[in-house]
């Protein structure tokens, strides 16, 4: 009995210091995997990432992940005028491989969002333009207020406001359309078409990991939320 209590005391503290290194291993991985991050994507500050699953250990001599959820804050998506910042975004990787000496990983599946504010819109839209919350679609599509503004000779000052639709195109690019214009009578069609020049525009976000395509967009008071979806997701190398 004395022996076999004395076993069962080497196997918990064995146990314990298994499940301690680990824990730290995994800490380790994860701020790395960050810092990675934060430098090839050039973001202001280290993501959030989280590697899931038990023992992790076992996980990296597999090489390959269960589950690895990347949480960031002010991607920028793009260049120059066009550029569309993006407020926040959460991914969920699952299947990830690890290769080339754990320099290359690409996950087997991945689902995320990202939030995007009015403000921000707003620095992307056409000159003249701001974006706002256009209240609940009935078609469950997403919807948003879109105002312009613009000075054109002999009319003057022309300000208008229209509900615009937002969906995505090309599995990479956000479009806003409004179906009509109202209280264009008067003008010159030549105003109505410059009003629609502005308020009609797109804007791809560009530097999406390869395998990851925007799928649907939806709208609420704090920006839209634009769901992504994919398939062999290539995170590096």
């Amino acid at each position: 009995m004395r022996a076999l209590r004395i076993l069962l005391i080497i196997v918990v503290i064995l146990g314990g210091l298994f499940v301690a290194a680990d824990r730290v291993a995994l800490h380790f991985a994860e701020s790395e995997a960050a810092s990675k991050a934060q430098q090839t994507q050039g973001l202001s500050e280290k993501p959030d990432v989280s590697i899931h699953g038990f023992p992790f250990l076992t996980q990296v001599a597999s090489k390959k992940l269960d589950d690895v959820t990347v949480t960031a804050n002010g991607i920028t998506a793009g260049t120059g005028g066009t550029a569309l910042r993006i407020d926040r975004f959460t991914a969920d990787l699952r299947g990830v491989r690890l290769g080339n000496g754990f320099a290359s990983a690409v996950a087997d599946t991945a689902d995320g969002s990202a939030l995007v504010t009015y403000a921000d819109l707003t620095k992307a839209a056409p000159d003249g333009v701001s974006v706002a919350y256009g209240g609940a679609a009935a078609n469950g599509k997403g919807k948003v207020k879109l105002t312009v503004s613009l000075s054109l000779p002999v009319v003057g000052t022309v300000k208008r406001s229209v509900v615009s639709q937002v969906s995505v195109t090309g599995g990479n690019t956000i479009q806003l359309h409004a179906d009509s214009i109202p209280n264009v009578s008067g003008l010159p069609s030549s105003v109505e078409t410059l009003i629609r020049g502005q308020i009609d525009f797109a804007r791809k976000l560009v530097g999406l990991p390869e395998g990851i395509e925007l799928k649907s967009v939806d709208t609420s008071p704090e920006g839209i939320t634009i769901a992504a979806t994919g398939t062999k997701v290539v995170l590096a190398g």
